[in-house]
C-alpha cells in the first residue's frame, strides 16, 4: 500500500515541532548548532517550532497521514531568495533572539546557508525532511520528496536542497539532485551539500 501524504495544518504543529526534534537530534548540523548535549536537549526542539512557523507563515509542510515524517517547502520566485538579509532586524537574528540569543551558531548556519542558495531562478525548496528515527529506511522520506519532484517536473520547475549528511545525499542523487557550487564547510564543523534538481522534462 503506497504512503498517504497530507498537507500539515496549524493543529499539527506539536507532531511536527516533535518530528524534526527527534529526526535532527543527532544530525551533524544540529551537532554543530548544540555542540553540549545538554543545551542541545532544551534548546533544539525550539528551533525546530520557529523553522516550523517560518514555513507555516511561508511554505508548505508535508506530512505522512500517520505523523512518522514530514517535508518543509518554500517556493522561491525568480531573484533572490534571501532579499533583506542584511536587515537589523532579519530572520535569522529573530530565530537566534527567540530560541538562544547566546549561540551565535544559530544564527550563522542560517546566514551561511543562504550565501549558498542559488539565486535568479524560481526553484522549490526542501528545507528539512524529517523521518521518525523507528521508521528511517522505510521509502518515507522519498514517498514525501517524490509527490513535490512529480509536481515539479509536470511544470518545468527546479528544486533544491542542502544535504546535512553523507547518508542524505546518497538520496537525493538518486533522486535526481547533484551538487551545485562546492560544499559548505561548517567552521570546525561538518559539510553541508547545496544540490539542484532540474526538472525531468528540462532533462529528458
Amino acid at each position: 500500500m503506497g504512503v498517504v501524504i497530507r498537507t500539515a495544518g496549524e493543529g499539527d504543529r506539536d507532531l511536527i515541532v516533535r518530528l524534526l526534534d527527534e529526526a535532527f537530534h543527532d544530525d551533524p548540523v544540529s551537532g554543530w548548532v548544540f555542540p553540549d548535549v545538554q543545551d542541545r536537549r532544551a534548546h533544539h526542539p525550539m528551533l525546530m517550532a520557529a523553522f516550523t512557523d517560518i514555513v507555516f507563515g511561508a511554505g508548505r509542510i508535508d506530512v505522512t497521514e500517520d505523523g512518522s515524517a514530514c517535508a518543509l517547502w518554500l517556493s522561491v520566485p525568480d531573484g533572490d531568495p534571501h532579499r533583506g538579509d542584511d536587515a537589523e532586524d532579519d530572520g535569522p537574528a529573530r530565530v537566534r533572539k527567540a530560541v538562544d540569543p547566546g549561540n551565535e551558531r544559530i544564527e550563522l548556519i542560517s546566514r551561511l546557508t543562504a550565501g549558498i542558495h542559488p539565486s535568479g531562478r524560481a526553484h522549490e525548496y526542501l528545507w528539512m525532511i524529517g523521518v521518525a528515527p523507528g521508521r528511517q529506511g522505510e521509502g518515507l522520506g522519498t514517498a514525501l520528496m517524490e509527490s513535490v519532484l512529480d509536481r515539479c517536473d509536470r511544470e518545468g520547475t527546479a528544486a533544491y536542497l542542502e544535504a546535512s549528511s553523507a547518508r542524505s545525499r546518497t538520496l537525493y542523487e538518486r533522486l535526481g539532485f547533484a551538487l551545485c557550487g562546492s560544499a559548505l564547510r561548517l567552521p570546525d564543523g561538518p559539510e553541508m551539500w547545496p544540490m539542484w534538481r532540474e526538472p525531468a522534462s528540462r532533462t529528458a
